[in-house]
């Protein structure tokens, strides 16, 4: 009987015994405080710096001369950083403290440590907040850069022109000869300049050529969101109450909400359709699921019949999907 509590007590000791600092974390079996030749009961942070500097002076490598020398002392420059990186850092020192304390807690050491040192050294806030803004500044700048295609493209069409012409007539803004400009206007101003002018007041170019504004970035779309979803919220209480509680009969509104559900588009996108097509949709009565699948199949097959007559027509489809919504017209218009 004695023997066996011999034998246990033998055993728990050296166990004990071999719990202690892991060869893989912070300073591996050195103390970190020790390396730094400090006292952990006295230590100061604002001391910290100036010894680390002393010590770097007299271990690092390339004040060595000799090969040997320089190899030993190498391990012990690293050792010397290892343990000043961990001891500066207030949270890093908190836990390598636990550790010291708590040897025995194996595992949960082992995932401080190497979550401290997986973790990124920045704000992850001040990282989203400037991933928003990058983004946000790239969808402004990229929308200007397509409104400004849209625009030159406007200036050279003989229709645009032709109506920035009368305008600019019924202003007395140009002077015409024959029905065309004259090159050198009393006024002096160029006719170009006026032109473009006018066309730029006038032309209205919606979907996604659209001007570019703030109000269409991510940032902005993030700044009123709890806004957006309130009134989103309020809508869909109203639309639930009056349509499927009532079932009342859906107003013109809801149609069209229906029908852009159905087509799949923007609200952007199917603003910029033009009227004509609009009261088609809601003469063919598309927000009806049932007539919509009906419609959308016949022209599907009208698509494919194209198709089959032209090469092409492909590319166009592809073409016409991407710039759905997007329309270039005078205001008059």
């Amino acid at each position: 009987m004695l023997l066996r509590l011999f034998i246990l007590s033998f055993a728990c000791l050296s166990l004990c015994s071999a719990i202690g600092l892991a060869p893989g974390l912070y300073c591996g079996l050195e103390n970190c405080y020790e390396v730094l030749g400090i006292n952990r009961d006295e230590f100061d942070k604002a001391t910290l710096p100036k010894i680390y500097r002393k010590l770097a002076r007299v271990y690092h490598p390339d004040r060595i001369k000799k090969d040997e020398d320089r190899e030993q002392n190498e391990e012990k420059f690293r050792l010397i950083a290892t343990a000043y990186e961990t001891l500066k850092d207030d949270e890093t020192r908190g836990y390598y403290d636990y550790y010291l304390d708590h040897p025995e807690e194996r595992y949960y050491n082992y995932y401080q440590y190497y979550r401290m040192r997986a973790a990124p050294k920045v704000d992850v806030r001040l990282v989203i907040l400037a991933t928003i803004l990058v983004i946000s500044t790239i969808q402004y700048l990229s929308a200007r850069q397509k409104y400004s295609e849209a625009l030159s493209y406007a200036k050279e069409q003989i229709k645009f022109r032709n109506m920035a012409i009368d305008i600019a007539q019924q202003r007395g803004l140009l002077e015409l000869e024959r029905g065309k400009i004259k090159k050198k206007q009393k006024n002096g101003v160029n006719p170009e300049e006026v032109l473009n002018k006018i066309i730029e007041e006038n032309i209205q170019i919606s979907g996604g050529y659209k001007k570019g504004s703030i109000y269409d970035t991510l940032a902005w779309q993030i700044i009123i969101f709890p806004l957006t979803l309130f009134h989103w919220s309020v809508w869909k209480a109203k639309w639930v109450n009056k349509y499927w509680i009532k079932r009342e009969d859906y107003d013109e509104e809801a149609k069209l909400y229906l029908i852009r559900k159905n087509m799949k588009l923007s609200e952007a996108q199917f603003q910029g359709l033009e009227s004509r097509e609009i009261d088609e949709y809601l003469e063919k009565e598309l927000w009806k699921k049932a007539e919509f699948d009906k419609w959308k199949e016949e022209k599907e097959l009208g698509e494919k019949e194209k198709l089959a007559n032209s090469g092409r027509y492909k590319q166009y489809r592809r073409f016409m999907k991407k710039q759905a919504g997007s329309t270039i017209s005078f205001l008059e218009d």
